[in-house]
């Protein structure tokens, strides 16, 4: 029932969105009047290479009025994002609702049977659609945005990934990606899975072995302080793997689109690191060990 309900209420937000996107056009369709008067104005002014009181009042105008349109226009596109945002927490839910019944769809089987290839090409698909920070003018960035840590009393919620610290089959220690099951605030202890082995292997872990991943992309343009910054000591998922290992940041992202260039600690190489590869702001957090292994 509550995924029928789920299901009711995401097509609901899909129509919402559609209308939304429908008045962005229409007002970017109505500004545009008034931004081709802006330019035609400019280029008035400098065939009689002047600028006259007349001129002066009209600018001031037509750009008052730009600056309307574009904040109409920004406020509708806020809205959207917000419903995007509502659609992508009630496909989240629906989908750990449907692993607690036992229900699974072709686009997400369970990962015990799941090729390694699908697995890769899901997580790759998670970090391309992490949504980036949008901030109203003044605002700073968020906990978890980009390099910005949680809170210190943040609990990560069922089906949030992080990077988890477990026993590997040798004794060894190692960083995996996981994913959260419940906490348990009694003992502030979490159950996570296995990101590579879900349904096979729980484990149960301290709030210090888990560090959770951002859950949203930081902008390079407008916050490069919610970014590591090069030679920043990091964890890093290495690419086609579900394991994180130690990484200094060799170049910080230009673009939003843009991934981390990270340099993996490797002592196959002379000067202990590897070349440098490139790996999503989903998948780069914190270390906190500092020492180097």
């Amino acid at each position: 029932m509550a995924l029928v309900s789920a299901d009711s209420r995401i097509a609901e937000l899909l129509g919402e969105l559609h209308q939304l996107i429908k008045q962005t056009q229409e007002e970017r369709s109505r500004s545009e009047h008034n931004l081709v008067n802006i330019q035609k104005t400019h280029e008035r002014m400098q065939t009689e290479n002047k600028i006259s009181p007349y001129y002066r009042t009209k600018l001031r105008g037509l750009y008052t009025t730009a600056k309307a349109d574009a904040e109409a226009e920004c406020n509708i596109l806020r809205k959207a994002l917000d419903k995007i945002a509502e659609i992508k927490s009630l496909l989240e839910e629906r989908r750990i609702a449907a692993k607690i019944a036992g229900i699974y769809n072709d686009s997400e089987p369970p990962r015990k049977t799941m090729r390694r290839g699908v697995l890769m090409t899901l997580l790759q698909q998670s970090a391309m659609t992490l949504p980036l920070w949008i901030g109203k003018p003044g605002d700073k960035p968020p906990p978890l945005c980009g390099a910005i840590p949680a809170a210190s009393d943040y609990v990560a919620k069922p089906g949030d990934k992080v990077a988890a610290r477990v026993k590997a089959v040798d004794g060894d220690e190692q960083w995996i990606l996981a994913e959260v099951v419940s906490y348990s605030h009694a003992t502030n202890k979490y159950e996570v899975d296995d990101i590579d082995e879900e349904g096979k292997e729980r484990h149960t872990l301290s709030r210090r072995r888990i560090i959770p991943l951002p859950q949203w992309k930081a902008n390079p343009e407008t916050d490069p302080e919610a970014l590591f910054q090069k030679d920043q000591l990091v964890l890093a998922l290495y690419p086609q793997t579900t394991c994180f290992y130690r990484a200094l940041i060799h170049a910080p992202p230009q673009r939003p689109q843009d991934d981390y260039s990270v340099l993996f600690e490797d002592t196959s190489y002379a000067d202990g690191y590897s070349p440098p590869l490139n790996v999503a702001q989903r998948y780069v957090v914190a270390c906190k060990e500092t020492k180097k292994k």
